[in-house]
């Protein structure tokens, strides 16, 4: 039990929950390795047929499991037309903040579902959540037996690799067939023959998990400033500061960033005060989001990766100015980013969503291609990002408020195109645009349709990835 002082008021950090005759009792403090699954447990035990605890393939360097707690209706299953989240947490194991927070989060979505809320019955009902509150739970180990005071002691894994500079670079590959006018725009991974660098066990398993389930929507959890940062963290000349490296889904980020910004406390003030240095001052008068080349030059992170390797649309969430905070502050922190956290979550549900099916057979089809073109007022400008069906050939396509052509494409039959108003009304599904395409008689193009031809091979890499797929989790 803590007992701490804010403005002059005596608050109790012991933070217990009642209902159904049971007890469940959250402490705000740092939790260890062995809490933090102890945690997990107690929500599961206490919610289990809306959670389930599982482990990536891979552990930490000192052989820690990486624990993720899921909430669902169904949980361990995709369901056709409910799309994925991910919050991720932890990475850089001094920054102690988000790790707190998702444990917090994940008592908090047991007991508001267990009483009757509303709207989390609905988040859930409608999500598919994940929430892995630590990626490096050695580099928090060190930074804990330390004081967690260092700026960088405990930032990188075990065997000092920061892992945001770790995963495959496909900015590169993007930026390439750019300059060269070639339309492969997604699920970069195909093309990668070699790494730069050897990828790091919890690097390998969070690819694993990115690969095997469908996300739509993820943010890792970082600590040093207050921002939400959007992609591309690459610049496209390789300066290290100040270059906007813009996106297909420009839009669509800002509007990511933001929906967690201005639901944040204060991300969003313009009168707060920045981290200390010039670029953090910009923020609070952007909105408290900023582009994540713009601010800095990062090679090999997570967030980019999601974007360039699946259908996956992720920012980075930058939670406080102090790494390692008193854990007194921890309630205060949970305050300040509950209504944004799950204020987040519900973005997962803008834009568009249906199934690719044979015409004929009614069989759903994986792996159709979904272009889309942004027709609002005129513009009529392609988004050069695209997004393919999953396992069921169901499809999720993130986008703005507005006008959009959409076209289906799957090779051995004729695309699709169908036109569709984008509104996103608050706490609704996406709008449900499904794609019924016929069969080629002949290998001819429709007339008045374009192809968009992409290389079938595949990478060595890619293959790895691939096989791995089933055997990505364990119970």
């Amino acid at each position: 039990m803590i007992l701490f002082r804010e403005n002059g008021l005596l608050l109790l950090s012991l933070f217990c929950v009642f209902y159904r005759g049971r007890t469940f009792e959250f402490k705000y403090q740092h939790h260890d390795n062995k809490q933090l699954i102890q945690i997990l447990e107690n929500v599961h035990d206490t919610c289990p047929n809306i959670t389930r605890i599982y482990t990536l393939s891979e552990t930490s360097v000192r052989g820690v499991p990486l624990w993720v707690i899921e909430f669902s209706t169904r949980p361990g299953h995709h369901e056709i037309l409910k799309p994925e989240f991910k919050y991720i947490a932890n990475m850089h194991g001094n920054e102690v903040v988000g790790r707190e927070l998702l444990l917090r989060l994940a008592v908090y979505l047991c007991e508001a579902y267990l009483n009757g809320d509303k709207e989390i019955r609905s988040l859930i009902s409608m999500t598919r959540i994940h929430l892995m509150p630590s990626m490096n739970p050695d580099g928090w180990q060190l930074a804990t037996d330390t004081g967690g005071r260092d700026y960088l002691v405990g930032r990188p894994n075990n065997n000092s690799v920061d892992l945001n500079r770790n995963f495959p670079n496909l900015d590169r590959i993007m930026f390439s067939n750019e300059l060269n006018h070639i339309n492969y725009n997604h699920h970069l991974l195909k093309s990668v023959n070699s790494l730069s660098k050897p990828l790091q066990p919890e690097t390998k398993a969070v690819i694993r998990l990115i690969m095997a389930i469908p996300f739509v929507l993820s943010a890792n959890i970082h600590g040093g400033d207050l921002v939400a940062n959007y992609p591309y963290d690459e610049s496209r000349s390789g300066a290290a500061q100040d270059e906007y490296s813009t996106s297909p889904d420009d839009e669509t980020f800002r509007h990511l960033a933001l929906a967690y910004s201005t639901y944040h406390a204060d991300m969003a003030n313009p009168k707060r005060r920045g981290c200390g240095d010039s670029m953090s001052d910009k923020f609070p008068k952007q909105g408290g989001i900023t582009n994540g080349a713009q601010w800095y030059n990062l090679q090999g992170g997570m967030q980019d990766f999601n974007y360039l390797s699946s259908n996956d649309f992720e920012i980075t969430l930058e939670l406080g100015c102090e790494k390692y905070p008193d854990a007194s502050v921890l309630p205060i922190e949970w305050k300040r980013n509950k209504n944004a956290l799950i204020h987040f979550m519900w973005q997962t549900h803008i834009g568009i969503k249906g199934i690719v099916y044979n015409i004929k057979t009614k069989i759903p089809l994986s792996n159709a291609l979904i272009h889309v073109r942004n027709i609002t007022g005129g513009i009529n400008r392609d988004i050069k990002h695209d997004i393919t069906s999953v396992h069921d050939g169901d499809y999720f396509r993130l986008l703005t408020p507005g006008q959009y052509k959409v076209t289906a494409i799957h090779k051995g039959f004729y695309p699709r195109s169908r036109t569709v108003i984008v509104t996103n009304e608050p706490y609704s599904p996406a709008v449900r645009v499904d794609f019924g395409l016929r069969p080629l008689t002949h290998q001819l193009q429709a007339d008045g349709e374009e192809y968009l031809s992409y290389p079938d091979s595949r990478s060595h890499y890619w293959k790895i990835w691939e096989n791995d797929r089933d055997q990505m989790a364990v119970e």
